[in-house]
């Protein structure tokens, strides 16, 4: 099975080699027909600690790290 993907903003890289990234996905409310946006918050592994507050990331599945930590960072998003 091929592992999940996904681009999001860092909202915060206060802890060592963890980032927590704000993903936000959009879709149409299926009697409404409305587009509804919803946010769901990752904590990734940020190995070199080079990522910053407000930077675009990809982030994959891998097996877990930690308690909370079940994602990596791959790259920037504009790369």
């Amino acid at each position: 099975m091929p592992k999940r993907i996904l681009q999001g903003v860092v909202t915060s890289d206060k802890n060592e080699q963890t980032i927590t990234v704000l993903v936000e996905r959009r879709f149409k409310h299926p009697l409404l027909q409305k587009t509804v946006r919803k946010s769901k918050k990752y904590r990734a592994h940020d190995a070199e600690n080079k990522f910053k507050v407000g930077d675009a990331v990809r982030i994959e599945e891998c097996a877990p790290i930690s308690k909370s930590k079940r994602w990596t960072v791959v790259t920037d998003a504009q790369a």
